[in-house]
């Protein structure tokens, strides 16, 4: 079967600078790819229908615009076909001269790599979509690719490509979301639209706080790591 990953980070500076957010997070949509015209179709609708005209982003949302998140969130949570997948890595304990040689790209990179890992399943292709960002080493995707590929030899990871968000929907639903999560770990949400939004996932779907989940966990996985080992 063919699937489509799309993925987004929030708060990666905190992975140089500790003081900067309490936690670094990168999420991703997965849907299979037959589901790509549809997906595309109801999120252009939502922004159609409240005239939005740029990117659908976390850092976005307004008063005004609540009412065309809302019905985004509720789209995904009633979409079978889609999910969800977050890793949340905190900042005080991701040392990268411990963990990555003193390289915070590369750190970055492993992170992404345990996002994927355990959800590439047997017998199935992958085309992966990465928001779009300068790396100091070029090789960064191909790299990500390699192991993916040697570490799951029974699915196939077509491709890691890079992606401006603006041009992908995907990876805007992944900014959402991943956004939300990693603002409600860190406790930092000043925006009552965004409380508003925090609280329809909690209260309308989860039925309860967002927080670590089961790595079962099949619709809105997330993931907070622990650097010592174990879940």
């Amino acid at each position: 079967m063919e699937f489509e990953v799309y993925c987004d980070e929030s708060g990666l500076e905190a992975l140089s600078n500790k003081e900067a957010h309490k936690y670094t997070a990168i999420g991703s949509i997965w849907l299979p790819a037959e589901y790509r015209a549809e997906f595309k179709a109801c999120l252009s609708e939502v922004k159609n229908k409240y005239n939005i005209k740029g990117e659908l982003k976390w850092n976005k949302i307004s008063p005004s615009y609540l009412p065309a998140y809302e019905e985004v969130i509720n789209y995904f949570f009633e979409a079978d076909y889609l999910r969800f997948r977050v890793i949340l890595i905190e900042s005080s304990k991701a040392d990268a001269l411990t963990f990555h040689n003193g390289d915070i790209e590369l750190g970055f990179y492993k992170f992404y790599y345990q996002l994927l890992h355990h959800w590439l399943f047997d017998n199935n292709n992958y085309n992966i979509f990465i928001d779009l960002k300068v790396n100091r080493n070029k090789g960064r995707l191909k790299e990500l690719k390699k192991l993916l590929h040697e570490s799951n030899r029974t699915s196939t990871v077509v491709q890691v490509q890079a992606l401006p968000s603006e041009q992908s929907s995907g990876i805007q639903l992944a900014d959402i979301l991943t956004g939300l999560v990693s603002a409600k770990f860190r406790q930092e949400i000043t925006s009552e639209a965004k409380k508003k939004l925090v609280s329809i996932v909690e209260q309308n779907h989860l039925h309860k706080a967002i927080g670590a989940t089961s790595k079962w966990e099949e619709k809105f996985n997330v993931f907070k790591i622990e650097m010592e080992g174990g879940w």
